[in-house]
């Protein structure tokens, strides 16, 4: 018998063993990257979801550009009508977690007082969704926006961006139609050709 439950553990470990490389690349947020990165020099039209009048996005034309793709950073300028003014940062940070961070400038370029909000995925997320919890430094720059939530997610027709405040009703939800490219938006205020 205990020849047999040691049989049996041996090839338990060894079955776990030999799945540990795969379950490692099998991280969300790697896949994630990668997808997002096959988008880097493109343009999109998007809407917000659940738009009324009241919404600052109302009645504008929204367009996101995956402007940069460096090692480890993604630049996203989003577009609001003639309003070039911000842009999503995500970087990749130790531990295979994604940052997300909105660069607010403007028109000549100088950073805007609420700029650099954001925050750290918890966890290595999903290939298709990753959760960005609102930082301390965000905690700190907008007090009401510490129960901030934003997602992004990605698949192979839609981009969206998200956000929802815990206390309060009110969400951003604008989304991307990926199957129709768009002409590239100008350069966004701050950032250099």
């Amino acid at each position: 018998m205990k020849k047999l439950v040691f049989i049996a553990l041996t090839l338990i470990s060894t079955n776990l063993l030999a799945q540990r490389p795969q379950m490692e690349q099998g991280k969300g947020s790697l896949a994630f990257w990668e997808n997002l990165t096959k988008l880097c020099g493109k343009s999109f039209e998007g809407e917000m979801i659940n738009a009324s009048e009241n919404d600052q996005f109302y009645g504008k034309k929204l367009v996101m550009h995956v402007r940069t793709c460096e090692d480890g950073k993604i630049t996203i300028p989003f577009h609001v009508g003639d309003d070039h003014s911000r842009t999503w940062v995500l970087t990749m940070e130790e531990g295979d977690v994604i940052k997300l961070k909105h660069d607010h400038r403007h028109e000549d370029g100088t950073e805007d007082r609420v700029t650099q909000y954001g925050g750290t995925s918890s966890n290595t997320g999903m290939s298709k969704v990753q959760f960005f919890p609102a930082d301390q430094e965000t905690t700190s720059l907008i007090p009401y926006a510490a129960t901030n939530i934003w997602w992004i997610t990605l698949d192979d027709t839609t981009f969206s961006y998200n956000l929802r405040r815990i206390n309060n009703d009110s969400s951003i939800n604008v989304k991307f139609d990926l199957t129709k490219e768009v002409d590239t938006p100008p350069t966004p205020w701050g950032w250099e050709d």
